[in-house]
């Protein structure tokens, strides 16, 4: 997958899709935290604020396993 790390301070925007019916969430990744999310299967994201990779349920339990990833915009399941 050829993802540009090179645009916007090193991140890409990741549109993050839950198998629940809930609506798609987005975050921000960096080119760590999208190797980690391969690497692991489970959903991490670069914080901008806090200026830190986090694992997504890190806190609250609520892990997102990764099912599929797309660059398509039309897919109909990202995650």
């Amino acid at each position: 997958m050829n993802l540009d790390f090179k645009k916007s301070d090193g991140l890409v925007t990741a549109v993050i899709q839950d198998h629940a019916p809930a609506g798609p969430e987005v975050g921000y990744m960096n080119e760590e935290a999208f190797r980690l999310t391969v690497a692991t299967g489970y959903a991490m994201f670069y914080s901008r604020s806090r200026k830190k990779l986090w694992l997504k349920g890190e806190s609250s339990g609520h892990r997102l396993a990764v099912k599929e990833i797309s660059t398509d915009a039309t897919a109909t399941r990202c995650w």
